[in-house]
């Protein structure tokens, strides 16, 4: 999703990270987590994506998301994922110790659980990464515009991101933080459920930007683009004039790039 539609909110998180000390690295072989295919009914296609991901991502002191919903992915179902490939192997370690059976493909070590379970607590939310590990909400932003952020069902109900989100929006100069009702309430993306449901994700999403034009906010901020994707595409139809931007967007932005 960000990769190709939204690129600038990767480019925003290593602007934004190298600005703040870190030392970041974008892998190339890096490729989707596999929530798609685990959501869609097709474990075993997502329990390889998520092999691929820790192999990737081992080495790494910490890994850092740009969407709530990735990032759950990893920390809540690579878990289950692993217990899940593990409780239905039937056959024995072949050779370099691979396991076969029905529910673990050919391909998946022993280690799998215990290589899933090191990389857990190393993947952050950019908020996360932000507050609790580099102990800042003042990153030296500067956005000066009508703010309103809608928490993603993800971030608030998967990651738990609290107040973090806001907290460092409150602290980026010439930024007016405004609250949007209904705030908690989904915006009726979910991913394929806006393909298999249309008209009642339309109708949620209506719900959204109704609420979102009443704080009078010249951008919406969150931090998933997906769900940016979902209500700017109704903003935009209803020529509300409300523009849409990624967390990280705004936390890049200096007077520099204004």
């Amino acid at each position: 999703m960000n990769d190709t539609l939204f690129p600038g909110t990767g480019q925003a998180v290593v602007t934004l990270l190298r600005r703040l000390g870190c030392d970041v690295e974008f892998p190339q072989a890096q490729t989707c987590c596999g929530q798609m295919h685990v959501n869609t009914g097709y474990p075993e296609e997502g329990r390889r994506l998520a092999r691929h991901f820790v192999d990737v991502f081992a080495s790494y002191d910490a890994v850092v998301a740009p969407s709530g919903s990735c990032a759950a992915m990893v920390r809540e179902q690579y878990p289950r994922l692993a217990r899940t490939a593990s409780a239905g192997a039937t056959g024995s370690a072949g050779p370099a110790g691979v396991i076969t059976g029905a529910l673990a493909p050919a391909d998946e070590p022993r280690s799998f659980a215990g290589e899933v379970a090191e990389m857990v607590p190393k993947v952050y939310d950019l908020s996360e990464f932000l507050i609790d590990v580099l102990g800042v909400t003042d990153v030296g932003a500067y956005f000066p515009h009508r703010v309103t952020y809608h928490p993603t069902c993800h971030s608030l109900r998967g990651l738990h991101l609290g107040d973090r989100p806001t907290r460092l929006l409150r602290e980026v100069r010439g930024l007016e933080l405004v609250p949007l009702p209904g705030a908690e309430e989904c915006c009726g993306f979910g991913g394929t459920f806006a393909v298999k449901n249309p008209a009642i994700s339309a109708a949620m999403c209506a719900d959204k930007v109704r609420n979102v034009t009443s704080t009078g906010a010249e951008v919406l901020c969150a931090a998933d683009n997906s769900c940016l994707m979902h209500i700017g595409g109704t903003l935009k139809r209803q020529r509300t004039g409300v523009r849409i931007m990624h967390l990280a967007e705004i936390l890049a932005a200096t007077e520099a790039t204004r």
